[in-house]
């Protein structure tokens, strides 16, 4: 792709004012919120290509979320103890297992699970729901909304993925008679898209479901850091989520649901952990969860999660939630005043939206306007199809989009500042040049220094989700 849109690089400023501050200076963007749970990285400064330096803007909450400090100081204090757990009589060990196992019975609370429900410590919510599709004893039946992790396991038994209608009400009136005319297992749904944030009632596509004698699956990674998720109220069976997008980035998620398909499912990992005996010629598996968590499980990130849910809990649906839809309604209300920006949606009577939102540039290719907005003026945001391949083709045919997703260390100036910055683009133009390099949009030149912890570049382009640059 040609673009015609790039200016020869100046060493003027750009539009939104900027500091010079060196990366060393701090703020502490949370100090008037004592209300929210504090997040790392609110005062990292990055550099600019104008050779300037400014506050991060991370407008990314959706991909990953940053730590919250108490996480991470939780972390702190665990790893002098750290150790292998269950099978260890060191004082360690005991405490480590001691810890795995609380943070089982808090995360368990987080999500509402019942008495008998198992809580099951996997890596994210991709690995958990591939667990759970080795596990259900029949068909599958998802939308074809999906993220790739609650759309791709299914597809290694019977499966069906049904069209999203265009309104709510027509889409679980189709999930209905979908239902009712195939046998099916279980209903996998999203609980938030991770795409334009919309929410499905929840308790109404249970009922559904359950109506027809399916099971419901709820992949709750973005919906869980906005809402609370109550499995017990709800009656959904199965929910899946990851630690890293509910601000324990240390590599932890879980599957939390009924019992029985757990039980009787193939171990997810055979090995060490997983078994009650081994002999020569067979072996005695495990009950869930542990029939499931074969080998040394990650402790860090299981103590992490339960630390961030601890202090989630009090906030979700007061504090947080009036936080996120404030700036929300800033977001939505500065973008519609910038010519040319387009909100993606599903369903034009959603009635409920947790704080991500997409969006597309006229004549602007998505991977372009996001290495400008990083390069000019210090914001990070998401670009590309999300993982979320067939809905992406279906909102913006042949192309991809922009997502910016909030949290609770986002601010009104963040949110400003995207908004100045998108109107600057679309007024003025950038400032810099830019060109496709290893397949992603670049500043050319780039004069930043893209190694700051001296640990050196890769040698290579990295995985993506179906990002193109051409």
């Amino acid at each position: 792709m040609t673009v015609t849109l790039d200016r020869p690089h100046t060493t003027t400023a750009a539009a939104t004012p900027h500091t010079t501050d060196t990366p060393h200076t701090t703020t502490d963007t949370t100090a008037d919120r004592p209300e929210l749970p504090a997040v790392t990285g609110t005062e990292l400064r990055v550099p600019l290509v104008t050779g300037e330096w400014t506050r991060y803007v991370n407008l990314d909450y959706a991909a990953s979320a940053p730590a919250l400090r108490e996480v991470a100081e939780h972390v702190e204090q665990v790893l002098p103890y750290y150790a292998s757990v269950h099978r260890g009589a060191g004082y360690a060990s005991q405490v480590c297992t001691g810890l795995l196992e609380r943070a089982r019975e808090t995360v368990g609370a987080f999500v509402g699970a019942r008495a008998d429900d198992v809580v099951i410590f996997t890596r994210n919510t991709t690995d958990a729901l591939n667990l759970l599709a080795s596990s259900v004893p029949g068909s599958v039946l998802c939308l074809d909304i999906e993220h790739h992790a609650n759309l791709l396991p299914w597809r290694g038994g019977p499966h069906r993925a049904l069209r999203a209608a265009d309104t709510v009400e027509r889409t679980l009136e189709d999930l209905a008679v979908a239902l009712a005319a195939t046998p099916t297992a279980l209903l996998a749904i999203t609980g938030a898209s991770n795409v334009t944030g919309e929410v499905l009632p929840v308790e109404r596509v249970v009922a559904i479901a359950h109506a027809a004698g399916a099971r419901v699956a709820l992949d709750a990674a973005q919906l869980a850091p906005h809402r609370r998720v109550d499995l017990a109220a709800t009656g959904v069976d199965y929910l899946a989520l990851s630690g890293h997008k509910l601000y324990a980035p240390y590599g932890a998620g879980v599957l939390v649901g009924r019992r029985d398909w757990l039980d009787a499912a193939p171990p997810h990992l055979a090995g060490g952990g997983a078994v009650r005996a081994v002999t020569e010629t067979g072996t005695e598996w495990a009950a869930a969860p542990h029939r499931h968590e074969g080998g040394t499980p990650n402790v860090l990130g299981a103590a992490a999660l339960a630390q961030a849910c601890r202090a989630l809990a009090p906030v979700l649906a007061g504090a947080a939630a009036a936080h996120e839809r404030a700036l929300l309604g800033r977001l939505e209300a500065g973008l519609a005043s910038v010519p040319g920006v387009e909100v993606l949606r599903i369903w034009p009577d959603s009635p409920d939206r947790i704080a991500v939102l997409s969006f597309v540039v006229t004549d602007r290719p998505a991977g372009y306007v996001a290495a400008y907005l990083s390069a000019e003026h210090g914001i990070g945001l998401r670009d590309g199809k999300f993982c979320a391949h067939p809905l992406l083709e279906r909102l913006c045919p042949g192309g991809d989009a922009l997502r910016a997703s909030i949290g609770l260390g986002t601010t009104a100036e963040d949110v400003d500042r995207l908004v100045a910055a998108l109107r600057t683009l679309v007024t003025t133009g950038a400032s810099w040049t830019y060109a496709p390099v290893d397949g992603r949009w670049a500043p050319t030149p780039d004069p930043r220094e893209l190694d700051p912890l001296g640990v050196g570049l890769p040698g290579g382009p990295g995985a993506g989700c179906g990002t193109t640059a051409a």
